[in-house]
């Protein structure tokens, strides 16, 4: 088919015939006009826009949108370094314009004409919201002192809040801060504490916040201003960004300080800060809010209060939140917190969901969480009985092992005392006791405990060998794990502890010279004594341990233990020879070395229990002599009730008694994390008060 004249064949002829369409003449010669522009008008309007008359627009020989042209890169940086130039000269130019002024505001702020000095202040505020303009004026300090003292001739609500705005954005900068410190302005932020006005108080409450964290001296200062009662009066107000600053700022006030603490505890704050925690949802309240009560809670007055609020309930709820991640910050301040209370919550009961949430915790596998979890769960179940069942039967033994276990990996075992003391008292005096004991064994933690012996004993960590020792005897109890014991050589070390700190008494008492409390981490060798001889009478009931003990030869120092002014240790001694007097063997062992005579004199002693088994043991060794007649013979001169007594006593388990201990009563130091607000979170292992 033929083609007509002008269709779209694909032509030379045809493609110039169609360029044009679409397009005036005068259009295209508009174009052509556009396209014949130098360069350096390009750059003019890539650069310096605003020169140009409005709307005028220059195309750029741009092929490909998405590769721009040199002008077109050039353009970005330079309109940045335009505004940066603009920048530093509108900078100097503010900062001249206060130095300038500065002679005149002075003079209007000193008016005594309340309508003078309100612009003046007004016009203070405007400056001092840009940061040459503050600067400026923090070098000036006879005009913070005219700003400051125009309140007394204009007090009006609108001239506190100048004021005031002035001075807290005076606190964003170093000279700012310094300038407010020595000028002697605390005072008067204190002050404005207590104005009517809201907004007021918080820009004064912001200041000081600003002046605690970053201006050195100024904690002094506000707590001589009585900033610490002001500040108490304020946490009723229904603002949590307010609330946040001033209890973030109590910490700061009250840290390290007993007598802040003790002024704090007296003041209602606490009782405000148990109501916030039990029902903030803002985040960063609560974690303030924690902060302070940590603080606080190395406090006697505040820990009662803390207690007595259901504030052990409150803390364990934010333990595990319902939804959302875990604050970790949040969750170790609680931590520390009740490990500081838990001293006085020994005796408290309804913390069945504390307990268990504390449990979740030993197996976080972060070892400050889980040895802080363990701390608290010791105190808990300190001579708690409905506290120690509950741990049992959520299988607290397995986490308690885990911590132990974490601890020896990462090779701290100094940090093991809380585990093994929880521990200890969950495995004696009361229902589930031989449940625990036995779920020791079963968690592979008897091989772990003995472990600690050989490691303490190396590094003389005394506070962990007693509390390791106490661990011991309790377990033995279950006959199921004194092979498992034996197999670890605790006899060995039994009878090691218990000549080494003999040892030291005989020499204290050879030179006259009492032992220094803190030579042993404040454990007496007496108690060392006695704890190791409680664990070997308990062994002893296993023969293969009698057996043991017999081998290694203690039965003269027993003896010489027979004849010390310490009852305890004569108790548990005695105790001890029962059982080993109970084969010939050890009976002839205890007669040979002489004890006989003092366990006749012992028998007429007033404490029952010394006398019932003092009474045991000579009629033990009666009773393998040759002369069956005068066993029975002395057996008669017994009274009855004696005799009762030590039928009794030979079934009776000596206890030993547990004391709840307070972390809070010392003030160390062993990690340091920061945190948001600008404030360091100081986190202490043992009884730091952050």
């Amino acid at each position: 088919m033929a083609r007509t004249a002008g269709s779209n064949s694909g032509g030379p002829g045809s493609w110039e015939t169609n360029f044009g369409q679409g397009f005036t003449t005068q259009q295209v010669n508009d174009m052509n006009s556009q396209l014949s522009q130098t360069r350096t008008q390009r750059v003019r309007a890539a650069i310096f826009p605003e020169t140009l008359e409005s709307g005028t627009v220059f195309p750029y020989p741009q092929r490909d949108p998405s590769n721009p042209t040199a002008v077109q890169k050039l353009s970005e940086p330079s309109h940045m370094l335009k505004q940066a130039v603009t920048g530093i000269l509108n900078y100097q130019d503010d900062a001249d314009l206060v130095v300038r002024l500065t002679p005149e505001l002075i003079r209007l702020l000193s008016s005594r004409d309340p309508n003078t000095v309100a612009p003046a202040q007004l016009m203070c505020n405007q400056l001092s919201k840009k940061e040459a303009s503050r600067i400026a004026m923090a070098k000036s300090p006879p005009l913070i002192a005219a700003l400051c003292g125009s309140l007394q001739t204009a007090n009006q609500p609108q001239s506190q809040i100048d004021v005031s705005s002035v001075l807290c954005n005076l606190s964003r900068n170093a000279a700012g801060l310094e300038v407010l410190y020595v000028g002697g302005v605390i005072p008067l932020l204190v002050k404005l504490l207590g104005s009517s006005v809201e907004k007021v108080v918080f820009l004064a409450m912001t200041c000081l916040h600003n002046l605690l964290l970053h201006q050195k001296g100024s904690k002094e200062a506000i707590i001589a201003a009585g900033g610490v009662a002001k500040i108490s009066q304020l946490f009723k107000v229904n603002n949590v960004k307010f609330l946040a600053l001033a209890s973030d700022s109590l910490q700061m006030l009250a840290y390290a300080l007993d007598n802040v603490k003790e002024e704090v505890a007296s003041s209602g704050v606490v009782e405000e800060l148990i109501r916030i925690m039990s029902s903030a949802e803002y985040e960063k309240l609560l974690w303030t809010c924690s902060r302070l009560l940590k603080v606080l809670s190395v406090n006697a007055r505040a820990k009662v209060i803390i207690v007595q609020n259901s504030g052990m309930q409150i803390l364990g709820a934010l333990l595990q939140p319902q939804q959302g991640p875990i604050n970790k910050s949040l969750l170790s301040n609680c931590l520390w917190t009740l490990r500081n209370l838990s001293d006085v919550s020994s005796k408290h009961e309804n913390l069945d969901n504390l307990i268990q949430r504390l449990i979740v915790i030993l197996d976080s596998g972060d070892l400050n969480w889980a040895t802080c979890a363990s701390g608290v769960l010791s105190n808990l179940t300190c001579n708690n009985t409905r506290n120690k069942t509950v741990c049992t039967q959520v299988n607290g033994v397995h986490g308690l092992v885990a911590v132990i276990k974490l601890c020896l990996e990462n090779d701290v075992p100094d940090m093991t005392e809380p585990a093994i003391c929880a521990l200890r008292h969950i495995t004696a005096r009361h229902p589930e006791a031989n449940t625990a004991q036995n779920s020791v064994r079963k968690e592979a933690g008897i091989p772990m405990i003995c472990e600690m012996l050989d490691r303490q004993q190396a590094g003389n960590n005394w506070p962990v060998i007693k509390a390791v020792i106490g661990l011991v005897r309790n377990l033995a109890i279950s006959a199921a794990n004194v092979d498992v014991l034996n197999q670890c050589n605790v006899v060995m070390h039994m009878t090691s502890l218990l000549q080494y700190s003999f040892g030291i008494l005989q020499q204290e008492a050879s030179t006259g010279i009492q032992e220094n409390p803190d030579a042993y981490d404040g454990v007496k060798m007496e108690e060392i004594v006695e704890w190791s001889t409680a664990a070997l009478h308990i062994l002893a009931r296993n023969a293969n341990s009698r057996a043991a003990i017999r081998s290694l030869n203690i039965v003269p120092i027993l003896v010489q233990i027979l004849y010390s002014q310490n009852p305890n240790m004569i108790r548990v001694v005695c105790g001890l020879m029962n059982e080993l007097s109970r084969e010939e063997e050890g009976a002839r062992v205890i007669e040979l070395e002489g004890a006989t005579e003092q366990l006749q004199s012992l028998v007429h002693t007033n404490d029952t229990h010394i006398a019932a088994y003092s009474a045991s043991v000579l009629y033990n060794i009666l009773s393998f002599t040759d002369n069956k007649n005068s066993a029975a013979e002395y057996m008669k001169r017994l009274s009855v009730d004696l005799t009762n007594q030590m039928i009794s006593e030979n079934r009776r388990e000596n206890e030993m008694v547990d004391t709840p201990h307070n972390f809070a009563a010392e003030d160390q130091w062993h990690n340091q994390d920061t945190e948001v607000m600008q404030s360091a979170d100081r986190v202490g292992m043992y009884g730091s008060d952050l």
